[in-house]
């Protein structure tokens, strides 16, 4: 099938029936409706659309297109921007904010909306639609001279007449291959420029360590200079292994035709290549020509890293940072469409570090690009996982270090959303934990841990008020429905709009310290509430009272060997261990202190916490005075009498 042209593209987008007409019509009617009743003429608008495969464009109220789509079926994937804005991205609400109307295209298959939509992008550029920006700083190598070729390095790419080859991301990795190239193949480093300095002097030292072949001095003609500096640039394009193969085609072509003198030129030239390659890392022995894709994600953020290799070896690498999408199959897809929507070098193989949604229509529209096969892959063991590992180490740092965050903090996420199937990384978590001794001083702790760190100011604590004893899964059940009612009464007070922190932000995960029985105990709690979409687990401990695995309600999910992942799930569940156990300590210890105050006669439970809430502490309620004693809510003179007593008899 032919891919679809800007200029076919954009008279179909011209073109509406007669029911998009009315729609239209419909839209110029009500152009100055806002808020509510927009996305409800929107949503209206979008259930009637077909169910067919096609691609979808954004306008705002000026007409200008801020975003342009595909989909599978136009009326499920359009109708989802205008109904509940809970789940989705900051960047997916702004875009929809915006929106004033839309227009569609309906194509006949899922390939056809990729290409057309990856076309329209391109002739338009919506503003929703730049993910990644090609606004680096680039390299390119540049061949000048119209008799004496001249290659050299570039940051700039002008319209001399020269040819230039790249854009590379890695100008360092660009200027060590031309330096290389210059020794092995012996062009001159210098200055001079040829033929005006042709022997304008003696050979320097260069010539004599066989590092030029000395133009300067005459030593060499212009043909076989010009041999020479083409025979570099396909080194540096083509990798050693092309060059290799057709040096050692020309020497042995020279040794049957006794040319003896080129034939220890190629010799020399080859040896020189093979030196090179022993100083060069080799990465990947099975495949040698490929592009490794990885994704690291943080609440509102991604970074794309792309690894590129040639001959085996890493040869250039990339990064974008860009606000995160709704999920990361459909953020792979958009990731690398864009990607070489930009770049003109498409590899053979292709490497991912996760699903890629449409994975199939992917590879249909990217052997068309490249006119050749193309396989995209996810390495699951061996060398090229362990590639797909480096490019995500790389994007996890990158990720890091404009968030703020560590490496390690923006990988144990990313671990622990792939090992629990999480649709987004989990930034902000909460964790639970029950603490009392034999039913007495029942209590709970909930901690939060953002971005892989500890939240102080959102942690809370709950006193066990239904019932009396000890019963860990009522516990559980009662803190889960009192969290549940104060995430409703606050979106009661404020609209749907999330808060940053506390009671009113919705968790991306929930953690309970115990296995399957606490989560079946508030499943349902969570299930029919405005938290049913947050994923809960609960964190399962070993004999030695150590982290073992993670549970819901079915198999246990191991995580020991994701040792990021599983140092954070130990630390969080530490963590909530730790801050339920120390308020159930306070809690005895306050108890324990009223029940040796209720042993004085007239003093009960009210007034000995009256006593404790003025004074802080029994001992200084034992250095008071009786008339400070009798200013305590609820005393009585003869009370407070006997309050100082009891510390002072002698008296």
């Amino acid at each position: 099938m032919a891919e679809i042209s800007r200029e076919k593209a954009a008279s179909e987008f011209e073109s509406l029936d007669n029911s998009e007409a009315e729609l239209a019509d419909e839209f110029d009617n009500g152009a100055r409706d806002s808020g509510s009743e927009r996305m409800k003429r929107l949503r209206k608008k979008s259930m009637r659309l077909p169910m067919d495969p096609g691609v979808y464009i954004m306008k705002n109220k000026k007409g200008e297109i801020i975003y342009i789509g595909k989909a599978k079926h136009l009326k499920n994937r359009v109708s989802q921007y205008f109904g509940s804005q809970n789940n989705h991205p900051v960047k997916v609400r702004r875009m929809v904010q915006n929106v004033a109307d839309f227009d569609y295209i309906v194509v006949s298959s899922e390939f056809e909306s990729l290409v057309l939509e990856c076309s329209l992008i391109k002739q338009h550029a919506p503003k929703y639609n730049i993910l990644l920006k090609d606004d680096k700083g680039y390299s390119y190598l540049k061949i000048s001279g119209d008799t004496w070729k001249n290659l050299t390095f570039t940051h700039q790419k002008l319209d001399d007449g020269a040819k230039y080859i790249g854009p590379y991301m890695s100008s360092d990795n660009v200027q060590k291959s031309l330096e290389e190239a210059c020794k092995i193949f012996r062009l001159p480093t210098c200055s001079m420029q040829f033929p005006r300095d042709i022997k304008s002097a003696r050979p320097c030292l260069n010539y004599y360590i066989k590092q030029c072949s000395a133009p300067c001095a005459g030593k060499i003609t212009m043909e076989e200079h010009n041999k020479r500096v083409d025979a570099a640039v396909k080194f540096i394009t083509g990798g050693s292994e092309a060059a290799l193969k057709e040096l050692n085609d020309k020497m042995l072509e020279s040794s049957e035709k006794l040319e003896f003198e080129k034939a220890a030129y190629f010799r020399d030239t080859i040896n020189a290549i093979k030196r090179t390659r022993e100083k060069q890392v080799v990465y990947s022995n099975k495949i040698k020509e490929q592009d490794v894709f990885a994704v690291a994600e943080s609440e509102d953020k991604m970074c794309l890293s792309v690894l590129r290799f040639s001959d085996g070896r890493l040869y250039d690498s990339e990064w974008f940072i860009v606000e995160s999408i709704e999920d990361l199959p459909s953020a792979r897809l958009k990731f690398i469409t864009d990607y070489y929507s930009i770049r003109n070098c498409i590899p053979g193989h292709i490497a991912v570090d996760g699903e890629i949604e449409s994975k199939d229509i992917l590879s249909d529209w990217l052997e068309k690009k490249r006119g050749g096969k193309t396989v995209i892959y996810i390495p699951e063991r061996g060398e090229n996982a362990g590639l797909t590992d480096m490019a995500k180490k790389n994007a996890s740092e990158k990720l890091a270090q404009r968030t703020g965050s560590t490496a390690r903090e923006v990988r144990a996420l990313q671990e622990l959303s792939e090992i629990l199937g999480l649709k987004k990384i989990p930034a902000y978590i909460e964790s639970y934990d029950i603490s009392n001794t034999a039913g007495e001083y029942n209590v709970a702790g909930m901690i939060v841990f953002k971005d892989g760190r500890p939240l102080k100011s959102a942690y809370r604590r709950f006193k066990i008020k239904s019932f009396e004893g000890q019963d860990d899964y009522r516990s559980m059940n009662e803190v889960i429905s009192r969290r549940v009612d104060e995430y409703k009464k606050y979106h009661d007070e404020n609209g749907s709009a999330d808060s940053d922190e506390g009671f009113g932000k919705k968790p991306d995960l929930i953690l309970l310290d115990g296995g399957k029985g606490q989560v079946s105990a508030v499943k349902d709690v969570l299930s029919s509430s405005l938290m049913s979409d947050v994923p809960l687990f609960g964190m399962v401990k070993d004999s030695k009272h150590r982290t073992r695995a993670i549970v819901a309600t079915g198999e246990e999910l191991s995580i020991t060997d994701k040792r990021a992942a599983f140092t954070l799930v130990s630390s969080i569940q530490d963590e909530v261990h730790r801050y339920a156990i120390s308020y159930h300590r306070l809690k005895r210890s306050k108890g324990m202190v009223r029940k040796t105050l209720t042993e004085i006669p007239g003093i009960g439970e009210k007034r000995a916490a009256a006593l404790l809430k003025k004074f802080g502490s029994v001992q200084k309620l034992s250095l008071a005075d009786e008339d400070e004693i009798r200013k305590t809510d609820g005393m009585t003179k003869k009370t407070a009498a006997d309050v100082y007593k009891y510390y002072h008899p002698d008296n």
